[in-house]
């Protein structure tokens, strides 16, 4: 068991990882102004980014759920690992060799949440699988189906494609010889037990190992290649696994991340071919399923990576096969389309090919046309629709256009409802009068939300109402600028550091603000940036309030965005210095007014003295920071 990691090494990996670059890796993040990026939040489902990340002091907050923290944080939670087990992975992948406290590992981490162990099963079953490909003779089939569907090796490599051995012992035997036990091999889904002990959960077949985001693999796609395969199912995935979860995965999410993402487009295609053909024709934003229908949780990964609100407009594409089943699936994608507010595609070859067929018929040219000839999906729903009925009859017109303007409903682009209705009354032969009336009767007759239901959005709450109390009222206006204050020192304490010395805990007059000036006060103030200063900063404080208006006060972007951040640092600070010398004013005024200048003549004098010296500071300073006489 490793020991206690040396707090400098601990302190360089944070230097060296951008906590934007880390989060995007689960994340879409778009500038929000000030320094702050702006994403859908991982942690909880919401269809408005409310997720903020500030690089520059390497923090991050939700203002939905709460959730904040650094880097570390960050990768803890969304992964699951431990705090050691977050610097190590950290580590590696930004080239730093750690010391430990007690001379370093003596042996393999057994992770107690068995993730980083089952993934590193994975990234050895992988490369060994693909060896087997290339190399192996029992290979050959596999192989020939690659190039039968029009993949080159260069194409299988891309794709991390493999071949696992026939005789059922082959990865068991390596996995083993690489320190693997038993049971993470089980556990992974990489091997079954049987009455001889364990053997290969996958033989005899063809591989696609399916990765997460960040581009670890966490199962593996199977076809089946021989007849003489005793499992009859043409393609066998991965069973569910601490780190594979059907529902939540898309084949490819990692090579088209950031292809959807700036596109703001998805293709949703129906295999693992499918998806290599797309790529390979230059449609990067394909991603599919594995092994279940597309679903809410599928969903929420791409709006989280399209940052999919109700002032965004992306496109999600599916496309399926032209045969019945297709369009059942298509009709059934369209009844949970409320999964989306991007507006909802269909493609779909008129042949019945699908990417891959079209591809090996046609050419990588014929796959991008499919993609770009789409159709929105209330329209391909339509069609089917209307063929149930025999438009030549006066009472099926009525039972279509009934029916029909259903579909009106789940438009997520108002503005087209006229559209479709017109379109209705075309494809119909009714008058457009009609179809808008029986729209009309429609509506008012839908069910209102009740207890219980969801109910439109009109506006995003508050950042500061998801505090609890007691640090609620911390949101309130006359606190303003002292949360103004907190923000410039957090996030640039090497230029607030100047006002240090004028600076004491009278300027702050909240408990929650008090405390943390509290703990910034001790702390020793940076001479330049310095990415390890708030991480210790929120390591000092023990309250959660404060814990959580120092996670908000760390990312949220300063009012004031014009000037030089130097500028504003120092204009934010003599503001709240402002603030406090006017207190001080008010408070001798209403002494005064309550003292006789004549029967306590010396202490009216020394009162009006102090009076007139502070009005002279208040001056001057405020003279400073108008007249732009501040540090720069």
């Amino acid at each position: 068991m490793a020991g206690r990691i040396k707090d400098e090494d601990i302190q360089l990996v944070r230097e060296r990882t951008r906590i934007d670059e880390v989060v995007e890796q689960y994340v879409t993040l778009k500038n929000a102004g000030g320094g702050s990026r702006k994403g859908l939040c991982p942690f909880h489902d919401e269809k408005s980014p409310s997720f903020n990340v500030r690089p520059s002091v390497g923090s991050y907050h939700c203002f939905g759920c709460g959730a904040g923290g650094d880097v570390f944080r960050f990768v803890m939670e969304i992964e699951g690992l431990s705090f050691v087990e977050t610097v190590e992975r950290l580590a590696a992948k930004a080239g730093i060799t750690l010391r430990y406290e007690d001379g370093g590992p003596s042996g393999p981490r057994r992770d107690p949440n068995q993730r980083p162990r089952l993934l590193a099963a994975h990234r050895e079953a992988g490369e060994f699988y693909a060896t087997a490909l290339q190399s192996s003779p029992d290979a050959q089939a596999g192989r020939q189906f690659v190039q039968d569907r029009g993949f080159d090796q260069a194409a299988a490599q891309l794709f991390g494609m493999g071949f696992a051995p026939r005789g059922g012992e082959a990865l068991v035997a390596h996995l083993r010889g690489k320190g693997f036990t038993e049971d993470e091999l089980v556990t992974g889904g990489l091997a079954n037990r049987g009455n001889r002990g364990l053997y290969d959960k996958f033989r005899g077949r063809l591989l696609w190992p399916i990765r997460e985001m960040t581009g670890e693999i966490i199962g593996f796609g199977a076809r089946r290649m021989f007849d003489d395969d005793r499992v009859e199912a043409k393609y066998l995935n991965s069973p569910e696994t601490p780190i594979y979860k059907k529902s939540q995965v898309l084949y490819g999410i990692d090579l088209a991340r950031r292809s959807i993402s700036s596109s703001s487009q998805a293709v949703i295609v129906e295999g693992y071919t499918d998806v290599m053909a797309c790529h390979l024709a230059g449609v990067t934003t394909a991603v599919a399923t594995c092994g279940t229908a597309f679903g809410e949780d599928h969903a929420r990964v791409m709006r989280r990576l399209m940052l999919d609100d109700q002032a965004f407009h992306g496109e999600v594409i599916f496309t399926f096969d032209g045969d019945e089943a297709g369009q059942r699936a298509a009709l059934k994608t369209f009844s949970g389309d409320q999964q989306f507010v991007a507006q909802t595609y269909v493609a779909v070859e008129p042949r019945g090919m699908d990417p891959c067929d079209l591809r090996l018929a046609d050419g990588d040219a014929a796959v991008r046309e499919l993609v770009a000839s789409r159709i929105p999906l209330y329209r391909f729903v339509l069609d089917n629709l209307l063929g149930k009925y025999d438009l030549d009859r006066g009472d099926q017109r009525v039972d279509a256009v009934r029916e029909a303007v259903g579909l009106a409903s789940a438009i997520r682009d108002k503005s087209k409802v006229d559209e479709l209705l017109r379109e209705i009354a075309g494809r119909v032969g009714t008058d457009v009068d009609q179809v808008r009336a029986e729209h009309r009767r429609r509506v008012a007759s839908a069910p209102k939300a009740g207890p219980g239901q969801p109910v439109a959005k009109t506006q995003d709450a508050p950042a500061d109402a998801a505090l609890p109390s007691p640090a609620v009222n911390f949101g309130l206006p006359q606190f303003a600028d002292e949360r103004e204050a907190l923000k410039a020192i957090v996030q640039h304490p090497h230029l607030a550091a100047q006002f240090a010395d004028d600076l004491d805990d009278n300027d702050f007059t909240h408990p929650i603000s008090k405390v943390l000036w509290k703990h910034i006060e001790a702390m020793a103030w940076p001479t330049g940036a310095d990415a390890n200063w708030l991480p210790q900063l929120a390591d000092s404080v023990p309250d959660d309030d404060a814990k959580r208006i120092l996670s908000i006060a760390a990312v949220e972007p300063m009012r004031a965005r014009e000037g030089n951040t130097g500028a504003v640092v120092a204009s934010v600070l003599m503001r709240l210095q402002l603030l406090t010398l006017g207190r001080r004013i008010a408070e001798i005024k209403s002494k005064l007014q309550r003292t006789n200048p004549i029967d306590e003549a010396e202490t009216y004098n020394r009162m009006f003295g102090d009076l007139i010296a502070l009005e002279q500071q208040f001056r001057d300073l405020r003279d400073r920071s108008l007249g732009g006489d501040v540090p720069r």
